[in-house]
């Protein structure tokens, strides 16, 4: 995409400027400079001011990229929270400073929250909460939160989306997604982060997020996963009053697991180990038993409940994980474990889809140094945070590429390890792991799941042939059937064919230099040297030179 793609969008031109400023503010300049927004806004008829702040250069470059979002707003801090969370991409001093975002946003005014709470629900707020308090309880970039009581006397809170938001985060997603363009275009040493799908991904994120009746129905469906557990509690909906713009919950007591940890204050005895025990049973069954899962437990979604339960809020963002993808990740750790080489090395390749361009005998090796780092340590001793660390270190130096459901999973499981060593020190993931993946690899082994598995593809193979069939040839009567073909040492093989022409072709001319020079010496007259006709003499001098290249040619190309 060129720039004139980027100043097609009039409307973000505005927007487009404020961005470029930023950066240059921060000392961002060359970025700016080479994905061409420099001239294109001058063009425009916007100057831009290049003078960086005086302390720029105290900064390393992800302390200014860090300071740039926060002062780009809610868009740019949750690209970057989620370039934070893509160990696979981003390198660690990068994830470190990307960890330390923060949302800095003031509240809305009352009055324009209670406008759209009116529109929503038909009537002024207090008639339906008369105890509704206008002082927001916490305040996010894409909704804050305010406490009720109901009629019945039960407190809840009211997450309400920010007015107005939509129309900016959709703004900052064009720019975004011509920034990702360019980026990729013009920046060679960005395209193994794939900016363009990473946009893509963290759009449909965002936009989920916006939709709080969407956060509603993933409530409602961890809910009803972690019923049967009894250590975990999620907040109730109150679908009556739910909206896209509105989510009503039941109002947990207790503190925030951050809040605790800030505090320092002690637990009561065995509470800390209970309540890791439950969280990592409760988050490992949704991962590995539902596929099903909540996606951001850090420290401020995880609640401590006065009841010695663990509460878990903010489930806006999920994590879907299929049943092969299940298998693939615990055959991973398996095969660390049991120094399977070649195991790891099928599981990584599984989750890239360039497999052709990687160096397979460099990840090979990698995974052996990492097999023999955990090789005889007893299976309690190995931390699986430790593990997942160094699998994610082989990711970034062999250029792989985790799918997002991977990356969230690996994320979940770290921040998981994490939590539960802050509430027990002697926390031991591994242990909480080990029978959900013993589950799957009998699973995995049993031939009755084997036959149900392939009677089930199958049967999806059967199910969608006459659709795929009926598209071939719909595209084959419209012209637009094409046939992709990758064959291997074919531009090996082209570049051979061409040396063997020119060869042929060498040899052709050496031969008619040959016979013109032995025709020339039977000609009277003309030039003579050294006593013979000069033309003969410089045919015969050229064709030994000729033949002298072609058989040192050939003799190279033997030993090729």
């Amino acid at each position: 995409m060129s720039v004139l793609d980027v100043l097609s969008a009039a409307r973000d031109l505005g927007r487009l400027h404020d961005i470029a400023s930023v950066l240059v503010r921060h000392g961002l300049g060359d970025l700016v400079r080479s994905l061409g927004l420099a001239g294109a806004l001058q063009r425009a008829g916007r100057a831009l001011r290049w003078e960086a702040a005086q302390d720029v250069g105290k900064l390393t470059t992800a302390e200014r990229v860090r300071a740039a979002f926060e002062e780009l707003g809610p868009t740019f801090v949750k690209f970057g929270q989620l370039l934070a969370t893509r160990a696979d991409l981003v390198p660690e001093e990068w994830l470190r400073e990307l960890a330390k975002l923060q949302e800095s946003v003031p509240p809305v005014s009352w009055e324009a929250v209670r406008a759209q709470l009116a529109e929503d629900l038909g009537a002024a707020p207090e008639e339906v909460w008369p105890d509704l308090d206008p002082t927001p309880l916490a305040a996010g970039s894409v909704a804050q939160v305010h406490t009720a009581t109901l009629a019945s006397g039960e407190p809840v809170v009211l997450k309400i989306r920010r007015p107005g938001v939509r129309e900016t985060v959709e703004a900052d997603l064009r720019l975004l997604a011509r920034l990702a363009d360019l980026a990729e275009t013009e920046l060679p040493d960005l395209r193994r982060y794939r900016p363009r799908r990473l946009v893509r991904a963290f759009g449909r994120t965002l936009r989920d997020e916006l939709d709080l009746a969407n956060e509603a129905r993933h409530t409602e469906q961890l809910a009803a996963g972690l019923e049967p557990l009894g250590g975990v509690v999620v907040p109730r909906v109150h679908g009556a009053w739910t909206r896209e713009r509105l989510l009503v919950l039941e109002r947990l007591p207790g503190r925030s697991v951050a809040r605790w940890l800030a505090e320092g204050a002690p637990l009561a005895a065995g509470a800390g180990p209970a309540l890791a025990r439950a969280g990592a049973d409760a988050l490992l069954r949704m991962v590995f038993i539902q596929g099903f899962f909540h996606a951001d437990p850090h420290p401020g979604n995880l609640f401590l409940l006065p009841d010695g339960r663990l509460g878990l809020l903010d489930c806006g963002m999920v994590g879907r994980l299929s049943e092969a993808r299940r298998s693939e990740f615990v055959a991973l750790l398996v095969g660390a474990l049991r120094r399977d080489e070649r195991a790891v090395v099928d599981a990584l390749l599984a989750w890239t889809e360039d497999e052709d361009q990687i160096d397979q005998e460099q990840l090979a090796s990698d995974a052996r140094a990492l097999i023999d780092r955990y090789h005889g340590a007893a299976l309690e001793r190995v931390r699986m945070g430790e593990v997942l660390e160094e699998v994610l270190e082989v990711v970034r130096s062999n250029g792989l590429y985790l799918p997002p459901d991977v990356a969230s999973l690996l994320r979940v499981l770290l921040l998981l390890d994490g939590v539960g060593r802050a509430l027990d020190p002697s926390f031991d993931l591994t242990a909480h792991v080990r029978p959900f993946a013993e589950r799957l690899v009998r699973d995995r082994a049993s031939w009755r799941r084997a036959l149900a598995r392939q009677a089930r593809e199958l049967g999806a193979l059967v199910s969608d042939a006459p659709r795929d069939v009926r598209e071939i040839l719909s595209k084959a009567r419209r012209g637009r059937f094409k046939l992709d073909l990758d064959l291997r040492r074919l531009d090996d093989f082209a570049l051979r064919l061409d040396r063997s022409a020119n060869r042929v072709t060498m040899g052709l001319v050496t031969s008619a230099l040959i016979v013109g020079t032995s025709i020339a010496l039977t000609v009277d007259g003309g030039p003579r040297l050294l006593g013979l006709p000069a033309f003969a003499l410089l045919g015969f001098t050229s064709s030994a030179l000729f033949g002298v290249a072609l058989l040192v040619a050939i003799w190279r190309s033997g030993r090729r």
